[in-house]
């Protein structure tokens, strides 16, 4: 389904993530020590869970043949303490009932990323072997050091 790698390398929390071909990026803000160069990870959750709501009213709107003009959402992540929450304010422009706007917000609260998030999911995590690039230079760092001399304070061999 949805694949995508996230790299980092020696610039502080400047990542690159490829998502299905799309480079996109991410940074901490400078308050955390990154440079604020893109959007945080929270950003980018919220910026997922925008899409799939705008998406998904679209799509409804198309198949009902409603009028509207564009849908805006606006997501807010709030902490406190150990609660955390996701506010969701939905603006749809067009020329639609109260009841049709009301089916709007019914069908936010089931977008497949809204269902997912509310759910909650098992996140596994597994440590991928190293690389051969890895193996060689610590190959190599092996083939240097049993090339040096020890030191001379290192003990003498003891024959039985």
């Amino acid at each position: 389904m949805a694949e995508a790698r996230a790299s980092i390398g020696e610039v502080r929390y400047a990542v690159t993530v490829d998502a299905d071909g799309h480079v996109l990026k991410a940074d901490e803000p400078e308050s955390n020590g990154g440079g604020n160069t893109s959007p945080s990870p929270y950003d980018l959750l919220l910026a997922g869970l925008g899409a799939c709501t705008a998406i998904t009213l679209r799509m409804y709107a198309d198949r009902k043949q409603w009028d509207v003009k564009a849908v805006h959402v606006d997501l807010h992540f709030r902490r406190d303490g150990q609660n955390e929450s996701i506010r969701r304010l939905l603006h749809i422009d067009g020329a639609l009932s109260e009841e049709q706007r009301a089916r709007m917000a019914d069908i936010a609260e089931r977008t497949p990323v809204t269902l997912t998030l509310k759910r909650g999911l098992p996140i596994v995590t597994e440590l991928a072997p190293p690389s051969a690039e890895h193996r060689a230079a610590v190959d190599a760092r092996l083939d240097e050091a049993l090339e040096e001399s020890f030191p001379a304070s290192d003990p003498p061999a003891v024959d039985p």
